[in-house]
């Protein structure tokens, strides 16, 4: 997506994740979220409607990378919607043993792997540039993603999202320190 459009619109794109789950959770599990659940989402659609109307205005971005970068929030939302639908299965019903879903995340990282490795070849990192992904690999995604499954099982989907916004913000941050 960041190919196709710019870094703004693909984190804008993103944070609509809270509320597509907090729909998800609604329509699916039947969740009734606190009154401070939809003012935080409501809030935050507010300020995503309104950096995505800055960047439509000033012709920034395609709409076909907008388009991508939907796939995110769109798997997000059902991943943390069927995660919670998990935990409260094992609630109903203790004779179900509640599923580790920490060999998932594993197993999503190396398919994500294996469907990506064709795109990267000719492969033409550094070592340097290969230490900087590993870095990033065990402290942007793995560490956050395994603390993130097992959050699921006290938290709500819809707040986990909400948490997630961290990632707009700070991808933002990161997008000015790098340029």
């Amino acid at each position: 997506a960041i190919t196709l459009t710019t870094v703004a619109t693909v984190l804008i794109t993103m944070s609509i994740a809270p509320l597509l789950t907090a729909l998800f959770s609604r329509a699916f599990l039947h969740h009734r979220l606190p009154v401070r659940t939809w003012v935080a989402i409501g809030v935050a659609g507010l300020g995503i409607a309104w950096m995505f109307g800055q960047q439509a205005l000033s012709g920034g971005g395609s709409m076909t990378g907008a388009l991508v970068a939907l796939g995110v929030p769109i798997a997000g939302a059902t991943n943390w919607t069927l995660l919670q639908y998990l935990h409260q299965r094992h609630a109903r019903d203790p004779s179900v043993q509640a599923p580790d879903m920490l060999p998932a995340v594993l197993l999503g990282a190396l398919i994500s792997a294996l469907v990506t490795l064709p795109m990267s070849l000719p492969l033409s990192a550094t070592a340097h540039d290969l230490s900087l992904l590993a870095l990033l690999g065990v402290f942007q995604l793995a560490i956050p993603c395994l603390l993130v499954v097992q959050l699921t099982r006290v938290l709500p989907a819809p707040e986990i999202s909400l948490i997630g916004l961290l990632e707009v913000i700070f991808g933002v941050l990161l997008a000015w320190v790098g340029a």
